[in-house]
């Protein structure tokens, strides 16, 4: 079957799609036909070789962590699920791997009908890192939250969490996708110097919580949130310097050590976008074989949505 893969760090010419073995499922999981998978953002710094002190890439290294497609074989232990269900997941974080023809996905859910194959396929990273985020942040009903970064492909499902929790969001974003913020139910201002003040004038008394999506400017946003525990990044391995808490799922960073991951937002996710209440935004669609524009348009830092591969 046909797999993404690089073998050095470099540029976005360094993947190439090369042929593997078809993986199989074992206790406990399922495999899936392949549709559509998703870009992430950290294996594009992972193959620049801008991780490789605190994550070093074991090579060749394989691509892709969420997906969508058809359940084509069932392990062990498996329940609820049939060959043939449509079904939208990730891998272990260990294996990854998803942009491929088959993979195995360690969790999963229906596919919503209200979802296309390609945003399906984008929708496990961002879900999962949301819950994984808000829920250590306890933002609840009636909680002001800023999203920091909030048009990008993890911020925009951030964003649309914390209004369905209840929540008030402020969203950075560039002034032309502030319109876009509005239309995911955040009030927006832009990045940058005096950050602070735009933040205090839309919400005088102050913020409850700072989802750090983009990276950058710590300090300010531990200003904002009037507290170090207040926020968290997904984004900034400075992140301890600051006091502030260093949210991922991988082992190995020995400054931050991995946070559980927060499945259980999966179902709900899905439940949210049967009502209508979640979508996933597509910044661009490549064929697999186009991977290396897909990291291109990633590291341009203005991808509006998620970055998805069609297979």
């Amino acid at each position: 079957m046909r797999a993404v893969l690089f073998s050095e760090y470099g540029p976005p010419g360094v993947l190439r799609v090369a042929d593997v073995p078809r993986p199989h499922a074992g206790p406990g999981e399922i495999r899936v036909v392949v549709r559509a998978s998703g870009v992430s953002p950290g294996e594009v710094r992972v193959r620049s070789g801008a991780l490789r002190d605190a994550f070093p890439a074991a090579f060749p290294f394989r691509t892709g962590y969420d997906a969508a497609g058809v359940v084509d074989e069932v392990g062990e232990g498996v329940s609820g699920v049939e060959v043939g269900d449509e079904v939208f997941g990730a891998t272990a974080v260990a294996h990854r791997g998803s942009n491929a023809d088959h993979v195995v996905f360690a969790v999963w859910a229906p596919k919503p009908a209200a979802w296309s194959w390609e945003e399906a396929a984008g929708a496990t990273g961002g879900v999962e890192t949301g819950f994984r985020v808000l829920d250590r942040l306890g933002v609840s009903e009636g909680h002001t939250v800023l999203v920091n970064g909030a048009a990008g492909g993890t911020g925009s499902i951030g964003v649309q969490l914390a209004v369905a929790r209840g929540a008030r969001v402020i969203g950075t974003a560039s002034a032309g996708n502030h319109d876009f913020l509005r239309s995911l139910g955040a009030e927006p201002t832009t990045y940058g110097p005096g950050l602070a003040d735009r933040v205090h004038a839309l919400a005088p008394s102050g913020v409850d919580a700072v989802y750090d999506c983009a990276g950058g400017p710590l300090p300010d946003l531990v200003a904002i949130a009037g507290d170090a525990s207040r926020v968290v990044t997904v984004a900034d391995l400075n992140a301890a310097a600051h006091g502030v808490h260093m949210s991922h799922t991988t082992a190995g960073i020995e400054a931050s050590p991995p946070d559980p991951q927060a499945l259980h937002g999966l179902p709900i996710a899905a439940a949210l976008a049967a009502q209508g209440r979640l979508r996933i935004p597509l910044a661009g669609v490549f064929d697999l074989t186009d991977v290396a524009s897909a990291h291109a348009l990633s590291e341009t830092g203005h991808a509006r949505g998620k970055i998805v591969l069609h297979h």
